[in-house]
């Protein structure tokens, strides 16, 4: 009796084990390296918006004489969807704040014009390289709307021209993308990141003593960035 009570346990025993001892061997494995279908990246990056600008003419009054744009940093976040190991869509999200300068004449000697805050949500589609890997290089392209919003006069041309209202058309235009994913962890990552904007807008300046006057500019920025995302 005591021998069949022993059986039985030690059965049990081994059984027990045997079940375990899968549960032990998932726990144990190494975390998911890279990306798959159905993950979702998110990434928060530093970026330099460098626009890359061409002006016309301010006119009617002021025949060549261009404005300048400057560059602005700012923070940025993005999601990327994989749709499939390789393929994954990106959405952008920041605005950032630039000024229009005049360059030579009267403008320029004016100096800053007006100012304006930008908004461009960017939609790419992306193809990952080596999405396994623990470096993972990307390229991709897609499409912008640039809003530009709370258009602002400069102090300086109210003072030399009256109150003045600044609007600037929105825009929409390409995009092209190429950059890097480096794992720090199984989830966490560094980023880098470059984009080219096509960005095509017009100002419209309503002035007091000097009427209306328009200056048609490309902004067509690279967009450079650096940061950190996580694998949701």
């Amino acid at each position: 009796m005591n021998v069949s009570i022993k059986s039985l346990a030690i059965g049990a025993a081994c059984a027990g084990m045997a079940v375990a001892a899968p549960a032990f061997a998932q726990t144990d494995a190494a975390p998911r390296q890279g990306n798959a279908a159905g993950d979702v990246l998110l990434r928060v990056r530093t970026i330099l918006v460098a626009p890359n600008e061409k002006s016309g003419s301010v006119l009617p009054a002021f025949p060549g004489e261009h404005v300048r744009v400057n560059d602005s940093f700012m923070p940025e976040v993005d999601v990327t969807y994989m749709a499939t190991d390789h393929i994954g869509f990106e959405l952008i999200a920041s605005t950032t704040k630039h000024h229009a300068d005049g360059r030579t004449g009267t403008t320029g000697s004016i100096g800053r014009l007006a100012s304006t805050w930008v908004l461009p949500p960017t939609l790419t589609a992306q193809y990952h390289l080596n999405p396994t890997g623990k470096v993972r290089p990307y390229v991709g392209a897609g499409v912008n709307y640039t809003i530009f919003w709370n258009e602002k006069a400069s102090d300086g041309l109210v003072a030399a021209v009256g109150p003045t209202d600044v609007r600037m058309k929105d825009s929409v235009g390409w995009a092209a993308q190429a950059g890097v994913d480096i794992d720090i962890t199984p989830k966490v990552f560094l980023n880098l990141d470059v984009k080219y904007i096509d960005i095509e807008t017009t100002a419209r300046l309503r002035t007091t003593a000097a009427g209306t006057q328009r200056v048609a500019i490309s902004l067509d920025p690279l967009v450079f960035g650096i940061g950190l995302g996580i694998r949701l």
